[in-house]
């Protein structure tokens, strides 16, 4: 984080928990006025956040809490109707989301924690 600190920051977990390509951490925060969840995933070495929630209907995306990631780990996959989105930027891939990608989350990596944020 630099410059101004988020408001609220969240810590996920610790650096350790979040492995490269694996399941995900799922976590709550506050967003937009209500408390809501929300998942962390590792890819290319870089710790994203999202909220777990589906562009096309907004339901949790894991089919098995923390299995955010298709077979391959190369896209996240919403278990109810095979939403495809890029797990570097929340950008729908394919499906039934029809262009509208995840919301993406402030997220960094500290001092060997995870923490996330919403963003404005």
């Amino acid at each position: 984080m630099s410059g101004v600190p988020p408001a609220s920051p969240v810590a996920v977990c610790d650096s350790a928990s979040l492995k490269e390509q694996g399941d995900g951490i799922r976590f709550e925060l506050d967003f937009g006025g209500e408390r809501l969840p929300a998942f962390a995933i590792r890819i290319d070495g870089v710790a994203r956040a999202y909220l777990n929630r589906c562009s096309h209907v907004p339901i949790e995306l894991d089919w098995i809490p923390g299995r955010f990631l298709d077979p391959e780990s190369m896209m996240i996959l919403c278990a109810t109707h095979g939403a495809q989105y890029d797990p570097r930027s929340g950008r729908c891939l394919g499906g039934p989301c029809r262009g509208r990608g995840l919301q993406r989350l402030g997220c960094e990596e500290r001092d060997g924690m995870i923490w996330s944020w919403a963003e404005d």
